[in-house]
């Protein structure tokens, strides 16, 4: 990353945690993409968009603050969970980062750069099946038919990609809570705090 690019990143950040100049200019753009973004979701709850069923549960691990939020670990934690409770559960992830966008498996001796950093990190110590792709559906099609034997998917890292149906949202945030509480660009959402999920976990709550 360039030392513009690095410097911008920073500006940003500082300007999301707090309802500052920047945060207030930025925010008729917030308002755009909010409702954009709610479109989107709404066309979907209502049938307009169709998302694809996969034959087995789907679990959803995301955020809606833009960056890291401890998604891997608690993705990693949840297999293991699974695991010991009789489940034989398979992770697919997006791999941002990675070189190909097609579906791909990923093993303990992959590289970064053909799985991604996080996917290689889960199946170093998940110790369960990872694909990672662009699309999540074929993504979980790829490890039901790699994996017969999988009968639960964790999609890491896929809160708002609608189009995989999914039974079960897991909603993380982590000690910044919701920045400014306004939705990109103006803060650091991708969607209002108030969005539905079954579950929210805050990393490092004590």
């Amino acid at each position: 990353m360039s030392g513009a690019a690095v410097a911008l990143e920073a500006t940003l950040t500082r300007a999301w945690l707090r309802r500052g100049p920047l945060a207030l200019t930025l925010w008729p753009l917030s308002l755009l993409f909010g409702a954009l973004s709610g479109s989107r979701r709404a066309l979907y709850r209502a049938g307009v968009l169709r998302a694809e069923k996969l034959p087995v549960p789907v679990i959803v691990v995301g955020n809606i603050f833009i960056g890291g939020t401890g998604k891997t670990p608690l993705t990693i934690w949840l297999a293991s969970v699974l695991r010991d409770a009789g489940f034989h559960p398979g992770v697919i992830s997006r791999g941002h980062g990675r070189a190909g966008e097609e579906a791909l498996a990923v093993h303990a001796a992959s590289s970064s750069e053909e799985a991604g950093d996080e996917p290689l990190l889960i199946a170093q110590r998940a110790q369960c099946p990872v694909v990672v792709g662009r699309r999540r559906v074929q993504a979980g099609r790829s490890l039901l038919a790699a994996h017969p034997e999988v009968d639960v998917i964790i999609s890491d890292d896929g809160l708002q990609h609608y189009s995989l149906a999914r039974d079960l949202e897991i909603v993380l945030f982590d000690a910044r809570g919701v920045g400014n509480g306004f939705l990109l660009p103006a803060g650091p959402l991708r969607e209002p705090p108030s969005r539905r999920r079954d579950f929210t976990v805050v990393n490092g709550a004590e």
